[in-house]
């Protein structure tokens, strides 16, 4: 599997706004974050309105971009599913993620 940068494997263990990019953009679950006080509230509500494990099963990078998959299970609405996590990065920061099944 490909090493990851310090960001991404940073978001991965524990998600803060400290490692976005002032202007980073987020989108999950359709909806956009704009900004990290925007991102900050999304990973605060997204921490603590469900329990869940993660495993990561797979990151490859491509033309700027890294892809981290994971296979995420908890008590959110259908228990389980597998994840896509796109990440652009700006120096050491991350400038975009999106997450999608």
């Amino acid at each position: 599997m490909t090493e990851l940068p310090q960001a991404i494997r940073d978001y991965l263990d524990a998600p803060s706004a400290a490692g976005f990019t002032p202007d980073a953009v987020v989108t999950d679950d359709g909806r956009t974050y704009r900004g990290t006080e925007e991102i900050d509230r999304w990973l605060r509500r997204a921490a603590t309105e469900y329990q869940y494990t993660a495993t990561l099963t797979g990151a490859s990078h491509s033309a700027g971009e890294w892809t981290v998959t994971q296979h995420v299970t908890g008590n959110f609405p259908g228990g389980e599913v597998d994840l896509r996590y796109r990440f652009r990065l700006r120096g050491e920061r991350i400038a975009a993620l999106t997450i999608a099944p």
